[in-house]
């Protein structure tokens, strides 16, 4: 993980960008692993761990009607997760992620392990959902890990940025 976090941070200081988090199920681990490499503070604004609704609501800016009809691990939520860090904290790129990281929480439509991740920029927004196996931490740094190789592919077109 720490060879994707340092590939993450020279690409966002090289291309000049900032990024946001905004975590769920992670609670804070994404945010943890950036600030990891020393001079984070250039390219990562900061970040927010919102595990319950009311919090995803006020601190990230998620629609409650969004919360009500597509439930708390959806693409939609993390779309705006993502959306409202980088809005909240001021930056390039924001990072959104909500989940089921178990033992229990899961349904037959969202069973353990199941993560819905987000990137948004001022343009356009991707997300992904996925399912990992394994125990609690797994799912969590498996997520983490998942979170760190998006990122890095966004990343990637541009120009003079290299790992």
């Amino acid at each position: 993980m720490r060879a994707d976090v340092t590939a993450v941070a020279r690409r966002l200081e090289q291309a000049g960008l900032t990024l946001a988090t905004a975590e769920s199920c992670t609670g804070g681990l994404l945010g943890a692993a950036l600030t990891s490499v020393p001079g984070a503070s250039v390219w990562y604004r900061g970040g927010v761990v919102v595990y319950s609704d009311d919090l995803k609501i006020r601190l990230a800016g998620v629609k409650a009607a969004t919360l009500r009809s597509e439930g708390a691990v959806s693409p939609a939520v993390a779309r705006e997760l993502a959306q409202g860090a980088r809005k909240r904290c001021g930056a390039d790129i924001g990072v959104g992620i909500t989940g089921v990281a178990g033992p229990g929480g899961g349904s037959m439509d969202k069973p353990v392990g199941t993560v819905s991740l987000a990137l948004a920029t001022a343009t356009e927004v991707h997300d992904w959902t996925v399912r990992f196996d394994g125990d609690r931490d797994s799912v969590r740094f498996t997520t983490v890990e998942f979170a760190l190789a998006r990122i890095r592919e966004a990343l990637a077109p541009c120009r003079g940025v290299a790992d």
